[in-house]
């Protein structure tokens, strides 16, 4: 009777060794991964920006980032809802309320770009003749020419609305020729390809794609096209889940002289896609 005791004891003990084995191969015992989300534009993910310069923030604070790249105004909505650490976005008529209601604990520029107007090669509204955003917008109606919205709240089609409104015209009331897509800035590009369309774009998703596309770029250097990207770490006060030490530290971590210079040295396809100019604390 005891020798079975001493066998069925030895068995036990072999079993859980072995789950015990189970359990540290598959790191079950190890240390919980730090994760951080961060909601941001899709421009800044589809530029190929973030691909570059997170590595180094993730290696410094030994942190992962998981990324939500969506429209401007999705990124702040998801923050919103207390599912997010931190946003980077380009939409400051949005990131102004947002921080003004306490949900963001505060704004910091990091960089920015332009906005342009591309379109087919022919240019059948004349846009690359135009003087202003304006009077470019105002061809593209005047010619009932093919033009691709996004319509997604993003930065990008805050900023086609805001254009559309200084010059007087209401989007409402457009014909078919106005077609409201509901895509991202890449999807949209290829999209205003096959259809030989007008349509506002980031510089970034531009040059990082433009030899997939044939759409070119028409009209640029305007002030209406200037295009602000900042910084805003979620308010615990809202969102106590929120993680803001790391929020706060990748804030300061981007507008901090060494990310600056990492940001101004990243290019595609010979273009420079994005200028620091962030005032670090």
């Amino acid at each position: 009777m005891r020798r079975s005791k001493i066998i069925i004891a030895v068995a036990i003990i072999a079993a859980v060794s072995l789950i015990l084995v189970g359990l540290a191969l598959s790191g079950a015992f190890s240390p919980k991964e730090t994760r951080m989300v961060l909601t941001t534009t899709t421009s800044t993910q589809n530029s190929g920006l973030l691909d570059y310069i997170l590595p180094t923030y993730e290696s410094k604070y030994d942190i992962r980032v998981d990324v939500v790249a969506v429209g401007s105004g999705q990124a702040l909505d998801i923050a919103k809802k207390c599912n997010a650490d931190v946003v980077l976005s380009h939409a400051p008529s949005l990131e102004t309320p947002f921080v003004h209601d306490r949900y963001g604990l505060f704004r910091w520029q990091v960089m920015y770009n332009q906005f342009a107007i591309v379109g087919p090669s022919s240019d059948p509204a004349g846009v690359a003749s135009a003087t202003n955003a304006s009077s470019a917008f105002r061809k593209i109606a005047d010619n009932s020419s093919t033009f691709l919205s996004r319509a997604d709240n993003s930065g990008t089609n805050v900023k086609e609305l805001a254009i559309w409104a200084s010059t007087g015209l209401d989007p409402d009331t457009f014909g078919a020729w106005y077609k409201k897509v509901g895509k991202g800035m890449e999807e949209t590009l290829q999209m205003a390809t096959e259809l030989q369309a007008y349509t506002l774009t980031d510089e970034a998703t531009y040059f990082a794609i433009m030899p997939t596309v044939s759409v070119v770029e028409l009209f640029r250097n305007d002030t209406l096209l200037f295009n602000q990207y900042s910084v805003i770490p979620v308010n615990p006060d809202k969102c106590p889940n929120a993680d803001i030490r790391h929020a706060a530290l990748f804030a300061e971590w981007l507008v901090s002289p060494a990310t600056l210079d990492l940001i101004a040295s990243y290019q595609r396809n010979g273009h420079q896609l994005f200028y620091p100019n962030a005032i670090p604390p």
